[in-house]
């Protein structure tokens, strides 16, 4: 058995010998176009010759042909790799020993040299010969400096004189060196003042919002408007006093009041009122010229007394908030809500009833007529806010419109 074993394993070694002996050298040699060094130096072209089934062995030394080859491989963008084609190579540039003179280049005569912008605008700064606008430092005041346009804070005023006009008289020129001196001291005075931003001086110009509560400027004497009213109401019959001024705020207030008690006719108004001037006018011209009339056409009677509901009042109209303030708040306007004729009739200003016609024409006498003297009149129909009495006033409407209603 052992015999048998030693057999198999020579017979296995003869076989793996022979196998390994029908590899040849030549399949396993790299190709002679490789040079013989230790590192891969070059690569030749085929060009149609030959390829060798093995490399030469490394003590092999290189040959006169393998070298001359080596020599012969072309550069990566030589005229032989580009395919013929000849590129022309670009002259060297030859810099002179005493180096490039830019300034000649530049057109630059000798002796001078380039001066830079900002450099340039530095010595122009510098000199006082700058044209642009300078700014001292950050949040400071923009001058102008140099023989540029000057940006004076006041405009200059001329005080040359023209020689195509005459000469000057004497005070002529006194005038005029007087101008020039004022015109230098204000200029002084500018520049010693303290420099402000030009955010500052827009504020400066800009007006003052007026507080509505605070009273309005009032010098006391009685104008001359005021005057010439009060004596058309002596020249009317009118009764009344001056009272002390009514002032709260910019609202409400009558800067020249009076009391209205009594009317032409020795006609009482009770309780009496505080109203301004002209409307007290119109009132009285209303009684007297429309109201006795009509009283007397229908009652064969005069009027004693009127019974007004109210003069004066800071309120708004209707005294409702966030309306508009009432011509009572500058005593432009009075409420009546009776009148009282000399027989003791009492005319209520509130709806009469069915069968009171002579009541029914006078009140509706009273809404037309009055018309003619107040720019508003509102009464019993009007609102629920006027049922009980008539409203007269005097504003002003700029399209010159009456409401009678």
């Amino acid at each position: 058995m052992a015999c048998g074993s030693l057999l198999r394993r020579s017979v296995a070694m003869l076989l793996i010998s022979a196998s390994l002996s029908t590899c040849t050298t030549d399949a396993l040699e790299p190709s002679a176009r490789i040079d013989t060094s230790a590192s891969v130096g070059a690569i030749r072209p085929l060009r149609g010759e030959p390829v060798s089934a093995a490399y030469p062995a490394q003590d092999m030394p290189m040959t006169a042909a393998s070298a001359q080859q080596a020599q012969t491989l072309p550069m990566i963008d030589s005229e032989a790799a580009s395919g013929g084609t000849t590129i022309a190579a670009a002259p060297a540039a030859v810099v002179p020993p005493e180096g490039v003179n830019m300034d000649a280049m530049l057109g630059v005569g000798a002796g001078k040299t380039v001066v830079g912008l900002a450099e340039e605008q530095s010595r122009e700064i510098a000199e006082g010969t700058t044209s642009q606008p300078v700014v001292a430092g950050i949040g400071g005041e923009v001058h102008a400096i140099g023989g540029g346009q000057q940006m004076a804070m006041a405009a200059p005023v001329d005080t040359g004189y023209d020689p195509d006009l005459p000469p000057l008289s004497p005070e002529k020129l006194a005038e005029e060196e007087r101008r020039k001196a004022q015109f230098l001291q204000q200029q002084q005075s500018v520049t010693m003042q303290p420099q402000t931003t030009g955010l500052e001086r827009q504020v400066a110009f800009i007006p003052r919002a007026g507080n509505p509560l605070e009273e309005q400027d009032f010098t006391g004497q009685m104008p001359s408007s005021e005057i010439a009213c009060r004596q058309r109401l002596k020249k009317l019959g009118v009764e009344f006093r001056d009272v002390a001024r009514i002032a709260k705020g910019r609202s409400c207030g009558i800067d020249y009041p009076i009391e209205l008690s009594g009317l032409a006719g020795d006609i009482d108004v009770k309780p009496a009122v505080k109203l301004n001037c002209e409307v007290t006018e119109a009132f009285a011209k209303w009684v007297k010229n429309e109201l006795v009339p009509s009283s007397r056409a229908r009652y064969l009677s005069g009027v004693k007394t009127i019974r007004p509901l109210g003069g004066y009042s800071c309120r708004t109209i209707n005294s409702r908030r966030g309306n508009p303030m009432s011509e009572h708040a500058r005593g432009n306007a009075i409420d009546v809500g009776k009148f009282v004729l000399r027989n003791g009739k009492e005319i209520d200003v509130r709806k009469p009833g069915f069968f009171a016609f002579r009541e029914k024409g006078l009140l509706k006498a009273v809404r037309s007529d009055s018309c003619k003297y107040f720019n508003t009149v509102l009464g019993p129909g009007s609102d629920p806010q006027h049922k009980d009495h008539f409203h007269f006033d005097l504003r002003d409407r700029k399209s010159g419109y009456r409401h009678c209603d």
